[in-house]
């Protein structure tokens, strides 16, 4: 994503606008959380790496607590992250 929004949030109906935004910010979330695991993979210098990698922890919390909002925001988001979460527990037998 690195800095665009993937959707025009401008043709988002009101009501529904608060939940895009939440998504968005889910997206650039988990962009940058792959972006700076991706870097500390290829440095080599180790005080780069623990910090890039703890700030991809830090992103990681970020990612939940927008989630924790939309989940509060869009019930049926929650109804069906825990579907999919039975589905995986039920394929993967635990």
């Amino acid at each position: 994503m690195l800095s665009q929004i993937p959707i025009n949030l401008e043709k988002v109906a009101k009501k529904d606008l608060d939940k895009e935004i939440l998504r968005v910010a889910i997206i650039a979330e988990l962009d940058a959380t792959s972006f700076y695991e991706q870097l500390a993979s290829m440095t080599e210098s180790e005080n780069l790496k623990k910090v890039l990698l703890e700030v991809a922890r830090e992103e990681k919390t970020h990612i939940g607590e927008f989630q924790a909002l939309l989940l509060k925001e869009d019930k049926e988001q929650e109804q069906e992250l825990a579907k999919g979460k039975a589905e995986v527990d039920e394929l993967t037998g635990n």
